[in-house]
């Protein structure tokens, strides 16, 4: 007998039924399809295999891998880490989540793990990479880059990139009046010979500011984005009798296509027009201040896909920072702006918004031909070359890890015991042809006939002559013949103790994808593939894409251990985008640092996420009088003795993250139930 034939001749439970007196025996296994066991996961399979399938070494070398423990190991010094020196993040994740009474930090999920050596190391990988094709090129100046802080203006991220920054002069680039408050005040502990780049739109406030952080001594460059402040910079540096350092961004004509194009080309969002530079050089040489212009800016747009498209932008700008020596202007710097991407999917592909074809060396190598070319043919000095490449800088230096609580339950299968004895006798013809066909071994005939079947079933339920165990039971017939004929199981809804809107807003606002995978188990074989569905109440709070186009993600199956994903190089503007929907606030963060101790980590900084009362605050609520109107309830219908305890486990609530807190965290001591309130259970 075919298996699939023995799958539907023990689809029905004991003792159920169809119409017609058609009885069948309680289900047996497949004659000729094993099932599976917990050795099938393992036997066949290897660490290096998922991180092949997960294409771990192409998006994530050279600073994640697979050990060979099955858990993602960190490489915080890149290429140069050793062996003994590899972090196992899933030991970080342990520290990090355990209870303190058994030596953890107890911090709740969702958690940032944040790595300063991943950070240094990439600053420090960038800067040799223009050294190096400076020193190739025979170029006759020298790159010195500063990091834009809207990308993740976290005070210790900042602080780093100035500290780990300063022996090559690396300095900062503010968009607003606060960034550019906070970059001043960094600036001050950093090399006084570093760049503090003045960009986005500016009112007499903004202006006043950066002339007085050129007061202060820090090397301070005003960038025109729009043609009238130009009036306001010459105005107010002679009120104020302070020199200002001018830049101008220059609106190019090259542009790419992609989604991080659009900021760039004539209809860009900043920027001036050649026109409007020329009237700009006009009133800067009417004011006497035509010195002062020094600085020339431009952005091809982020993620730039190809050197190509890199060279040819460059090369554009190059003719007009020429052309600003040659109006008089006494330039220095040429400011190529953002653009430096990341392989988000490892695919090193020139033509897509989530990866780039180009590494480091050849980027660097790129802009440094290109403006040479130019300024050589010009005869114009070479200039100081200057980028704002943050995403590039901050992006690996830090893992979102968070937990998956649970998965959409799946069809319940034949076995299961139902109190209704007969399906509704029009279904029976259906299921005599999916039994001939069953036995027939025609396969496809049966995929037609389980979804006929089911139909039917659906339409008789809606008219109320089938009841929910008789559609209970078409369902586990249905899914019993998809697996037999090797259809497999539809794919799982993984619930993860996240907001996707809080941590990984750009999953939701531009699709932008992220390398997704489990952070341990990974000497397992995926048994299943699945999507993220997170807590908030909102259907767009959801991620079913991955990378390499995928729609699902393989998985393994949750037990009751734990099971932790990881989202990387989400370092660069996730954090500071995050929202507050449904009031879920952001992860706890750890900070990490590689040590010689027997975990090769130390744990130098940990923060809980912010609390419920954090994020009502957010939203002008008082949590403070709120407790106050609980606590009043309570003594109201509550008990005497049990208000006091009520009343302190409304507190702890106030004091703890809005995230799931599993059942073996959870304080009893927060809500204790009484004698007299025997019967009401508490839960998160």
């Amino acid at each position: 007998m075919p298996a699939l034939a023995c799958c539907v001749d023990a689809a029905a439970p004991p003792g159920y039924a169809f119409a017609g007196d058609i009885s069948f025996p309680a289900p047996v296994a497949f004659a000729d399809v094993p099932l599976p066991t917990a050795d099938d996961n393992t036997s066949h399979w290897s660490p290096s295999l998922s991180a092949a399938l997960y294409n771990v070494d192409g998006w994530g070398g050279p600073y994640f891998s697979v050990n060979a423990a099955g858990n993602i190991s960190v490489r915080s010094h890149g290429s140069a880490t050793l062996s003994h020196q590899e972090i196992d993040l899933l030991k970080i994740v342990k520290k990090a989540s355990d209870p303190k009474s058994v030596g953890g930090l107890g911090l709740q999920f969702p958690l940032i793990v944040r790595f300063p050596d991943v950070l240094k190391n990439r600053l420090e990988c960038l800067q040799s990479a223009f050294d190096y094709a400076i020193q190739s090129e025979g170029y006759g100046s020298h790159y010195q880059g500063v990091y834009p802080v809207k990308c993740n203006q976290d005070r210790f991220v900042v602080e780093d990139i100035v500290k780990f920054g300063s022996p090559f002069r690396f300095g900062l680039e503010a968009g607003s009046k606060p960034e550019l408050l906070l970059a001043m005040s960094c600036l001050c502990k950093g090399n006084p010979d570093a760049l503090l780049i003045c960009n986005g739109f500016k009112d007499a406030e903004y202006i006043s500011l950066a002339l007085v952080a050129n007061k202060l001594a820090l090397n301070t460059v005003i960038v025109l984005e729009q043609e009238e402040e130009v009036d306001l910079i010459v105005e107010l540096s002679k009120k104020l009798c302070i020199k200002p350092v001018i830049g101008l961004r220059a609106k190019l004509r090259t542009k790419h296509s992609g989604h991080f194009g659009a900021t760039s080309g004539e209809k860009g969002k900043f920027g001036l027009t050649t026109a409007q530079i020329l009237r700009v050089v006009k009133k800067l040489d009417l004011a006497g201040m035509l010195d002062c212009l020094q600085l020339l800016h431009f952005h091809i747009g982020s993620q730039i896909p190809s050197t190509a498209l890199l060279a040819d932008g460059v090369g554009e700008a190059a003719q007009i920072y020429c052309e600003l020596v040659r109006l008089g202007a006494n330039m220095r710097v040429i400011d190529i702006g953002g653009g430096l991407g990341i392989d988000y999917d490892g695919s090193k592909s020139c033509d897509s918004d989530i990866s780039v074809g180009y590494s480091l060396d050849e980027y660097a190598a790129a802009v440094v031909r290109a403006v040479q070319c130019v300024c050589d043919r010009r005869s114009v000095k070479n200039p100081v070359i200057c980028s704002e490449s943050g995403r590039a800088i901050v992006s690996h230096q830090s893992v979102l890890v968070f937990e998956a609580v649970g998965t959409s339950s799946t069809v319940g299968g034949a076995s299961s015991a139902f109190s209704s004895p007969y399906l509704a006798g029009d279904l029976s013809e259906d299921y005599r042809f999916l039994s001939e066909a069953a036995f027939g071994g025609d396969y496809e005939r049966c995929l037609v006939y389980t979804e006929e079947l089911k139909e039917r079933c659906v339409e008789q339920f809606k008219q109320g002559t089938v009841c929910m165990e008789q559609l209970a039971a078409v369902d586990g017939l249905c899914e019993l013949v998809r697996k037999a004929v090797g259809v497999g199981e539809p794919v799982r809804r993984y619930h993860v103790n996240l907001s996707v809107f809080t941590s990984i807003p750009d999953a939701w606002g531009i699709e932008q994808v992220f390398p997704i995978i489990p952070i341990h188990r990974l000497d397992e074989k995926p048994s299943v593939r699945g999507i993220l569905s997170d807590l908030t109440c909102d259907s767009d709070g959801k991620i079913d894409k991955f990378i390499n186009g995928e729609s699902s993600l393989p998985l393994h199956e949750v037990d009751g251990g734990g099971y932790y994903l990881g989202m990387f190089l989400g370092g660069a503007y996730e954090e500071a985008l995050g929202g507050f929907h449904n009031l879920f606030g952001g992860p706890s963060v750890v900070r990490v640092s590689q040590s010689d101790g027997p975990h090769s980590f130390a744990v130098t900084r940990a923060v809980p996420g912010p609390s419920c009362g954090d994020v009502l605050r957010v939203m002008q609520h008082q949590p403070e009088l709120m407790f106050e109107t609980l606590k009043h309830r309570a003594y109201e219908y509550v008990s005497q003795d049990n208000a006091a305890v009520l009343a302190s486990g409304l507190a702890r609530t106030f004091d703890r993250m809005p995230y799931l807190v599993p059942l073996s965290s959870f304080e009893e001591a927060a809500f204790p139930v009484s004698d007299e309130d025997e019967g009401v259970q508490w839960s998160y």
